[in-house]
């Protein structure tokens, strides 16, 4: 039996999409991109969405539209993809690590305020597996220190945080829709906001800097980049947000499945669910007990044909990190973390007979 952790869904109406596109006059810089923005905004509830080549494009864009530049500080997290921090790198600014809450994995909002220094500029929470960060606590700590919130919901589009949809929230939002994620357009990402002045940056840092003159000619203003989706991606993501409500039901069946397999399973911790959330699900991690479980337990599933992942290392464990000066961070909840984590299968073609097989593996290893 073989199990990925993960896999994208594509029907008949998502390749007719894409194949519509593709015998359309245009396959860039067309009229698919504005459908797909439009959509994405009105599902949101947002008044504007810029849709990107991917989610780490759309962190540079954000961070470039929000004015972070050399020498700003911002505070994050460090349980996250590499692309959170390393966008602010690359425009010179400093990732401050803030601690993780054990519950839902995401940035600890208790801990931020202690962190923030005359040269924080902005708070980038993320938000875990698809589980909303607190991002009204975080937005209030903000407020009253004129700070930005940047929301990384790279895998929590269609996440509601007390009736609101992610999106709807901070000051500016960043999804991705990579294969893995609750809707996909191969790679692809956004940058939703309210702001209006945000969005006119965001147009024209995505497409080189250029924009039109009063006599009508192409002119460059600004630094920008070739950050645009295809015509193609576009067409395929606004077929697939058509789906999504049914594909986080899904997440959500699997995950009971889960909840259900493992009620009398005494040696791991499942992860939750705060009220007044909903989870997108992107992905389901576990966390041994025993911290010495945790590598025989991933190898052991492995072995079995369960394609178990991590997620993530903390990214000022990395190398590139030590080498910056990361390496002395104390982080304990993050490290307790790393050390009894692993990601199990999830995804909207699993089946009862998978998460089955699946807790039946963990139970056989326990009782070894």
């Amino acid at each position: 039996m073989k199990i990925s952790y993960g896999k994208h869904s594509i029907d008949k109406s998502d390749i007719k999409a894409v194949l519509e596109a593709l015998k359309s006059p245009y396959l860039t810089q067309g009229p698919k991109v504005l459908e797909f923005e439009k959509a994405l905004a009105s599902y949101c509830g947002v008044n504007y969405a810029v849709v990107v080549s991917n989610g780490t494009t759309a962190l540079h864009l954000a961070y470039l539209a929000a004015g972070l530049k050399k020498g700003d500080e911002v505070i994050t997290t460090p349980n996250t993809f590499v692309a959170t921090s390393n966008m602010l790198i690359a425009l010179g600014v400093k990732p401050v690590f803030c601690d993780i809450r054990l519950d839902t994995y995401n940035i600890d909002e208790s801990k931020i305020e202690k962190l923030i220094t005359k040269k924080t500029k902005a708070i980038v929470p993320v938000d875990f597996a698809g589980h909303p960060a607190e991002i009204e606590k975080i937005k209030k700590i903000a407020r009253k220190l004129k700070l930005l919130v940047i929301e990384d919901a790279a895998p929590a589009l269609g996440a509601i945080h007390h009736g609101r949809k992610i999106g709807n929230i901070a000051d500016l939002t960043t999804f991705s829709f990579h294969a893995v994620k609750t809707i996909t357009t191969g790679e692809g990402g956004a940058i939703l906001t309210n702001n209006r002045k945000f969005y006119e940056a965001l147009l024209l840092l995505r497409s080189h800097g250029i924009t039109k003159d009063k006599s009508g000619f192409n002119v460059m203003t600004e630094l920008g980049f070739n950050y645009r989706l295809t015509e193609l991606q576009a067409a395929l993501g606004f077929s697939q947000l058509k789906r999504i409500e049914k594909f986080i039901e899904k997440r959500h069946q699997v995950v009971g499945w889960y909840e259900k397999s493992f009620k009398n399973q005494k040696n791991i911790f499942l992860p939750e669910v705060l009220s007044g959330n909903r989870s997108a699900w992107h992905i389901y991690v576990i966390r041994t007990k025993n911290k010495k479980d945790r590598m025989p337990l991933y190898n052991f599933l492995r072995e079995n044909g369960i394609g178990v992942n991590f997620h993530y290392v903390p990214v000022h464990s990395h190398p590139y990190y030590h080498k910056l000066g990361f390496s002395k961070v104390n982080l304990p909840n993050t490290i307790e973390y790393k050390e009894t984590a692993i990601t199990l299968p999830l995804h909207v073609e699993l089946t009862p007979k998978d998460i089955k097989y699946i807790s039946q593996k963990i139970e056989d290893f326990f009782n070894k």
